[in-house]
């Protein structure tokens, strides 16, 4: 029997929270076993409360993603970017948060294309080529 691993809803309708005993458990030996990683995706505020410094992560999601830059940047560690959980519900947050689309997201995507071709992975075509190039 396999175990049910995802936490559930809560009453707003939002998932649950991770099990603490998962990431305490494997987060660590997960990472040991992969020492080349270049870029960490930090996708939702479990992830980056968990992987961040307390003071990065004041202001929930929003206060954290206003410092991308900054823990993208830090050289103390791999690059790093913080993003908002992917979901329907978030289409607001992205309307109020306009940077996020025209700052943090070109970056992003220029890192991503890097890595793939580092990996000879090739060329990711930008949603504004025409299909087929």
């Amino acid at each position: 029997m396999r175990a049910n691993v995802f936490p559930g809803i809560d009453a707003q309708g939002g998932d649950l929270p991770p099990r603490r005993e998962c990431a305490e458990t494997w987060h660590a030996l997960v990472l040991k076993q992969l020492p080349n990683i270049e870029l960490m995706l930090l996708i939702g505020h479990y992830a980056q409360k968990w992987h961040l410094d307390r003071s990065l992560t004041a202001g929930g999601v929003t206060g954290t993603l206003q410092r991308w830059r900054e823990i993208y940047d830090a050289s103390s560690r791999r690059r790093t970017m913080p993003l908002p959980h992917p979901s329907w519900r978030n289409s607001g947050w992205i309307k109020r948060n306009p940077w996020f689309e025209t700052e943090l997201l070109p970056i992003l995507r220029t890192d991503i294309a890097a890595l793939r071709r580092s990996c000879g992975w090739g060329h990711i075509p930008d949603a504004s080529e025409p299909k087929g190039s």
